[in-house]
């Protein structure tokens, strides 16, 4: 049976991936700031098929938390064989006025959250000397500034993410552990909609669909499904890379002529 971590699981594309997981058998620990929301993917996750399920509270953003939620993880589950690095945020703002908190706020929970769960979960992997795979969430916004601006926290964020799986590819290849990259595209979630108003969600989406080349929002399954493969020893030849599941929006010039 396979350990799968997933944090930022208890929504989203993380919950999706969790359950999706369970389906194949695995052991999933679903990791979550919010606790009442990791239990309840845990749950659903056994009733779905998990092996075994564990739903922990975790601030990616703290070291102590990670830390102690991996050690759960590993007296509860047994050995680690994947990871999907996938708790988020984001707040708007452009640099000139971004306060420092919200910059540090969205850093420290993306960036240094993916760092800290890679930090702990190789840690695990590499203790168990068995072959492996870490996924991680970049964005579109990693390789293009989005075209509504004021996302410089998010993107550098992101980008910081890109530059991360591609060096952790290289120096854990040696030992069997692969490191990939998921991009999703606008996907119906919570954090898709944190910074637009909600009366304005409507003709923000009209606007999203038409232009996105595949005319609509995925849905959390759909990267989800891309996740769960780069976890699968399908992809046993894959790494160091990102597979792009945004409906074509990188793809797409941003002129129109």
């Amino acid at each position: 049976m396979r350990t799968i971590v997933v944090t930022g699981g208890g929504a989203g594309i993380g919950r999706a991936v969790a359950m999706l997981a369970a389906a194949r058998g695995d052991r999933v620990a679903v990791l979550d700031i919010v606790e009442s929301s990791a239990q309840q993917t845990a749950a659903d996750a056994l009733g779905a098929g998990a092996d075994r399920a564990l739903g922990i509270a975790c601030d990616v953003s703290s070291e102590e938390s990670v830390q102690a939620a991996f050690e759960n993880i590993a007296s509860g589950l047994g050995p680690l064989y994947g990871v999907f690095a996938n708790a988020g945020m984001d707040a708007g703002g452009f640099v000139h006025e971004l306060p420092w908190e919200v910059w540090r706020r969205v850093t420290d929970t993306n960036l240094t959250g993916v760092f800290l769960t890679c930090k702990y979960g190789l840690r695990q992997m590499l203790a168990g000397g068995q072959p492996g795979s870490i996924v991680c969430t970049s964005s579109p916004a990693a390789s293009v500034g989005f075209a509504a601006g004021a996302a410089g926290a998010y993107s550098a964020s992101k980008g910081g993410i890109s530059a991360l799986v591609r060096c952790m590819a290289v120096d854990y290849a040696r030992y069997g552990i692969r490191v990939n990259a998921v991009v999703p595209g606008a996907t119906e979630t919570k954090l898709m909609w944190a910074n637009v108003e909600p009366a304005a969600r409507p003709a923000m989406r009209q606007r999203i669909c038409e232009e996105v080349p595949l005319g609509r929002l995925a849905s959390p399954e759909e990267p989800a499904r891309a996740v769960v493969w780069l976890l699968s020893e399908e992809s046993s030849y894959v790494t160091g890379s990102h597979l792009v599941c945004d409906g074509g929006i990188l793809a797409k010039a941003s002129i129109s002529v």
